[in-house]
């Protein structure tokens, strides 16, 4: 890539990270005004919507990667990035090319009214849908970025829609009950297109099956409609509508993930019944054994273990406990966390640090991280040796003069904090 074109990229990038001084602003109004200006490009895209607490990631990827073994040319857009900011954008699960993400952007400013700034999910949200429609996708993956009522994403008008559960996060956003989170969840419901849902709480399913029915959209519910279990060697089998599949492997740990998966699954069998499709058994059983998706349960390094995960709420980190005593073999294990400070740290810690033989506190370089010291003292019931390094690079160096051959090292806390991690272990943060 030329110096030129390089250093216009930097300030496209400077440009964006600077439009986070507007915050975060919920209604569609704004981005609806720049789709409006650039020809609506998300009209000419068929789209599933993929909403939820936790696992909107994972779930899209694997649409994205049986999409793609299907035949299909398919867009994934996800936040937030881990390592580089076009990461957010793929096509055919590549990441997008920098002078693309250039060309994007630079036809999307052109458009904006200067007397109304966009925020900067509000404008990356517009480049996506741009940059999908001159990549001429088939179609396109559309992760939720926070809530779903009043998303920039919700500008859509998708062909089916997910909301893989509701539990708490962004409360100061969302409300502080599971009621209200899942009334903004919700919010992407659309009228008489399907929903999937793997949301399990009486009041979670109770709003959402309300939502479907005032909007004639039918409803299709994990542990009803379609049903996930485990096999003893460690596949999976999924018995859904009219599919079953007895013996799928997943390229992603965590028992977790297979509830992902039948929801991904669940929403083929429904663009099924569409005529939007025709499933192929071969494409979905390479779809799930070669889905990738970074910094979850991701293994980093070998003798001793290191495990880079994303959790970032009590849920996730739920998940994680329970991925770390069913998938990995270890006899010690050595914590290091940077969680960001507007976090339930208090639940994070509470399911993580009893399993933990030593845990290190550190500060990721994101604005909104918690101090290391807060986490110190809270952590006090649950763990006995905490220590607290500021640099993360040292906490985890820390981590590994500690931990014996068979033991395992877990960095997590934020998927911020997770991108930072990658970058020590080498992630190149520009993708040319």
């Amino acid at each position: 890539m030329e110096s030129s074109a390089l250093n216009r990229y930097k300030a496209s990038i400077d440009y964006l990270y600077g439009l986070q001084k507007h915050g975060i602003k919920f209604g569609l109004n704004s981005t609806e005004k720049i789709l409006a200006r650039l020809g609506n490009p998300e009209r000419r895209l068929r789209c599933i919507h993929v909403g939820g607490t936790n696992g909107k990631g994972s779930t899209a990827a694997m649409l994205s990667s049986i999409f793609q073994r299907q035949g299909f040319r398919v867009g994934l857009y996800t936040s937030p990035h881990l390592v580089r900011f076009t990461e957010r954008f793929r096509v055919d699960e590549r990441e997008a090319a920098v002078d693309r993400i250039l060309d994007v952007f630079e036809h999307v400013r052109s458009v904006l009214d200067d007397g109304e700034p966009p925020t900067f999910f509000e404008m990356v949200t517009a480049m996506a849908f741009q940059y999908f429609v001159e990549e001429h996708v088939d179609w396109a993956i559309i992760e939720v970025g926070m809530g779903g009522r009043l998303d920039a994403t919700n500008v859509i008008r998708p062909e089916a829609c997910i909301v893989t559960n509701v539990s708490y996060d962004h409360q100061e956003f969302l409300g502080n009950s599971l009621a209200s989170i899942a009334r903004e969840k919700a919010g992407i419901i659309k009228d008489g297109v399907p929903l999937i849902t793997g949301a399990k709480q009486p009041v979670v399913r109770g709003i959402l099956k309300a939502t479907c029915f005032s909007h004639a959209a039918p409803l299709y519910c994990l542990g009803s409609q379609f049903r996930v279990r485990r096999n003893p060697e460690g596949s999976f089998q999924y018995q859904g509508m009219k599919q079953r599949y007895r013996s799928l492997e997943l390229n992603l740990k965590g028992s977790h993930q297979y509830r992902n998966a039948a929801l991904a699954l669940a929403a083929l069998e429904v663009l099924e019944s569409q005529n939007a499709l025709s499933l192929d058994a071969q494409a979905i059983r390479e779809g799930l054994l070669r889905v990738r998706w970074p910094g979850r349960l991701e293994v980093l390094q070998e003798n001793p273990l290191i495990i880079l995960d994303g959790a970032h709420n009590p849920h996730g980190a739920e998940s994680l406990r329970e991925a770390l005593k069913s998938c990995f073999a270890f006899e010690k294990l050595h914590l290091v966390l940077g969680i960001m400070a507007d976090k339930d740290t208090r639940g994070i810690l509470r399911r993580l640090l009893p399993l933990a033989e030593t845990a290190i506190f550190t500060q990721p370089r994101y604005a909104r991280a918690e101090q290391p010291e807060t986490l110190k003292r809270l952590a006090r019931p649950f763990v006995q040796k905490h220590y607290v390094i500021r640099d993360p690079g040292a906490a985890i160096a820390e981590a590994r003069a500690m931990a014996a051959p068979n033991d395992a090292i877990c960095i997590t806390g934020s998927l911020y904090f997770a991108g930072e991690v990658k970058e020590l272990f080498g992630e190149q943060t520009l993708a040319i």
